[in-house]
């Protein structure tokens, strides 16, 4: 049955224009071809990449952070309540009106404190200042060197002037080492990042990042075993141009410097619009949609690759106008660079007053509340 499944599913006639098919991807003549086997090794590349990221956030990142001055979010621990954390876990994180009366029936709280619960619990699950940098700290680090990386192996490459070139002897294109280490290293990151993703900051744009993630795998996937290299070092280059500077945005975000963050924000904001706006749909996607069907007929294959750089642009428009909405804000009302996707700690400048008003009037035969005062963890950072 497997075999049966495979053999349909790599039928030539799915994957390679007419008349051409996987035996002219042999290697002969010491040329050598990219072949789907080669996947394999980057599934090693992704547990190295993990391995590697635990040693860098220990031994780089947190002392960096230190340097800079971000400190762990000092959050105020809710006291254990097992109708509440039964609520909590079992039911919801954001009880209504009614279901909080209710719980104040089965806790003796006060409706304050039963909110107060509910709003310090929410606050213990949210990451750390410091993960977030490191994280941060991270992905800055991978994109700035692929970046660096992917524009040396593409340089003095015809196809990275002329996008028309990328389809010059298609499909009998010889592989070179640049080529097959840009695509181990780049399959095997965004394999580690789907590998971490349920230890990573989960930010309100997780299911879109999901699919991101999901998308680029089977694009440098696909891309490579049809050779459809050429453009896919094009579209890799193209996503890491400016990946790095959204990271280190971040960074000086969390560690304070206002300006930093908002001045290279804006050099973000304007090098993603152009990437991902105007380069990417009007020079790559025009020349692997329009041009090859003046040199082949179209096949499975095609409309495929097409599909999911098709997937890749409508994120690409859907981050754009968050990254549109927070640069207006900056640059019109002079408001700090504030990500719209970040889940921030929550606060209530009035806790002090309530916890106050608590203590003077105490509910009967209820608990009191904690007298502890009330730090403000509202940092105001973006992811």
């Amino acid at each position: 049955m497997l075999a049966e499944v495979s053999e349909w599913f790599w039928q030539e006639r799915l994957w390679f224009p007419e008349g051409l098919g996987w035996a002219d991807l042999e290697d002969r003549d010491g040329r050598v071809y990219a072949k789907g086997r080669d996947l394999w090794a980057a599934l090693p590349i992704a547990l190295v990449f993990l391995i590697i990221r635990q040693i860098f956030e220990r031994t780089v990142a947190t002392p960096l952070a230190s340097l800079l001055g971000v400190k762990e979010t000092v959050r105020l621990k809710v006291p254990h309540n097992p109708s509440l954390e039964s609520y909590y876990c079992k039911v919801t994180k954001n009880p209504t009106q009614s279901s909080v009366a209710s719980l104040c029936k089965q806790t003796g709280y006060s409706e304050r404190q039963v909110q107060r619960w509910f709003r310090r619990r929410r606050n213990q699950d949210r990451p750390s200042l410091l993960k977030k940098f490191r994280e941060a700290s991270w992905r800055f680090t991978f994109y700035l060197l692929a970046f660096i990386a992917g524009l040396a192996s593409l340089i003095d490459k015809p196809w990275l002037y002329d996008t028309k070139e990328m389809w010059q002897g298609f499909p009998v294109l010889t592989l070179l080492p640049s080529q097959y280490w840009y695509y181990m290293i780049e399959l095997g990151f965004y394999s580690s990042l789907l590998f971490s993703v349920a230890s990573d900051v989960k930010r309100k744009d997780f299911k879109e990042q999901i699919v991101h993630h999901v998308a680029t795998i089977l694009l440098i996937s696909f891309s490579w075993c049809v050779n459809y290299i050429r453009a896919g070092t094009l579209i890799m280059l193209v996503h890491d141009s400016s990946d790095y500077l959204l990271e280190s945005a971040k960074m000086f975000n969390y560690a304070g410097w206002r300006n930093a963050c908002n001045y290279i924000f804006i050099v973000f904001a304007a090098v993603f619009i152009v990437t991902r706006l105007i380069f990417f749909p009007f020079w790559i996607i025009y020349c692997t949609w329009v041009y090859p069907v003046t040199i082949y007929p179209p096949f499975f294959g095609y409309y495929f690759f097409n599909g999911l750089l098709m997937v890749l642009q409508c994120l690409h428009i859907f981050w754009a106008v968050l990254i549109i909405r927070i640069a207006i804000r900056f640059l019109t009302n002079n408001e700090k660079v504030d990500d719209d996707r970040s889940d921030k700690d929550e606060t209530d400048e009035s806790e002090e007053e309530e916890e106050a008003e608590d203590k003077k009037h105490p509910k009967k035969n209820g608990p009191m509340q904690n007298g502890h005062t009330v730090h403000n963890n509202n940092h105001g950072k973006t992811e």
